[in-house]
């Protein structure tokens, strides 16, 4: 099968690779329809995650079709269309149990997708924990509506439901990229009282507010401004998902007093937190990866029209061009917001 590998730092490669075969019995084997690239696998690419596996197959953003399933499986079959999460994890030690499965202990429990295992920028990817990796697509529901459920619309909705947002809120989200969308998408589910998206990006401003009109766009320069001139002197709740060089300091600096910050973002660097300039703030700080144990409910949130990730996906290509795709996401070319891979032949 074709699959799209981490090679080495700065280099990655469509290589011919064996099918993925089942290793054990809580093990599927999944016939990949639709994948995307996330900013995460540029991480991966340009050698911010230590952790990823040199010749791993990269991609953790994935649809496909169940093909084959091991002995212990049952919450799905094979010809059963499906969401893979981008998080491994067994279901059964403290942290899953408690919802945390992020942290799940298994040797490969978190984001082990297309970082530490085989991914899905592929005609085929092995979902370890398969009764936990993989919920069921409703048939109303098609592949593109559901492509991003286990990964940024996960980190999205879990960013959301941590953030303790109430109706008479006004909530800042620091990003308007495919994670900062999705993050947007699930707050506005909890109908905040104001939504401000701080983006640069002239183009992705504009796709917001042409697709969200009720939310207000600022450029980063104006951020600061416009929350000090609020009425309570800040933001409500901060939801940081740019994890750009200065976004850090501007969520906790545009927060009002006994707000909470929420960061989601990825760093390429080490971030400092100002003690000194923040004392008398009392700020309640959220961080870390997404816990994708909300999958369920976010599939029937899309099944009820209430979520539509739809116009995100501005671009499509074949596996066979994953190049290209890669070129036009990382440079921000042509308007690009997500792209599609379509790998099933």
């Amino acid at each position: 099968m074709k699959a799209y590998t981490y090679i080495e730092k700065d280099r990655f490669e469509l290589k011919d690779k064996p099918k993925p075969a089942l290793q054990g019995p809580k093990d599927a084997i999944v016939h990949v329809t639709l994948a995307s690239i996330c900013s995460s696998d540029l991480h991966i690419k340009h050698g911010s995650v230590p952790r990823a596996v040199p010749g791993i197959t990269v991609g953790h953003e994935m649809v496909g079709i169940v093909e084959a399933v091991g002995s212990d499986v049952k919450t799905v079959s094979p010809g059963d269309r499906v969401t893979v999460n981008v998080e491994t994890f067994c279901g059964e030690c403290f942290f899953c149990r408690n919802g945390y499965v992020n942290n799940c202990t298994d040797p490969n429990g978190g984001w082990a997708l297309g970082c530490r295992i085989d991914g899905g920028q592929a005609e085929y990817v092995r979902v370890p924990y398969a009764d936990q990796g993989l919920n069921r697509i409703p048939d109303s529901v098609r592949d593109a509506q559901a492509l991003f459920v286990g990964d940024v619309l996960a980190t999205g909705f879990w960013a959301t439901r941590i953030s303790e947002i109430k109706e008479d809120d006004t909530v800042l989200i620091i990003g308007g990229g495919p994670t900062g969308i999705c993050t947007l998408l699930c707050v506005m589910l909890k109908k905040p009282e104001r939504i401000i998206v701080c983006e640069k990006s002239a183009q992705r401003a504009a796709f917001i507010r042409h697709n969200y009109p009720s939310v207000e766009v600022v450029p980063p320069e104006e951020c600061l401004m416009t929350a000090q001139s609020l009425e309570r002197g800040g933001a409500d709740v901060v939801i940081e998902v740019a994890g750009a060089e200065d976004t850090f300091q501007l969520a906790w600096q545009c927060a009002r007093p006994n707000a909470i910050v929420t960061v989601v973002a990825l760093y390429d660097k080490p971030q400092i937190l100002p003690l000194p300039d923040m004392y008398g703030k009392n700020l309640t700080f959220k961080t870390g990866g997404v816990d994708g144990c909300d999958c369920a409910q976010i599939l029937r949130l899309i099944e009820q029209g209430k979520i539509d990730t739809t116009p995100l996906i501005t671009h499509r290509f074949p596996l066979t061009r994953i190049e290209d795709a890669y070129r036009i996401f990382e440079n921000k070319e042509d308007g690009v917001i997500k792209v599609a891979v379509e790998c099933l032949h």
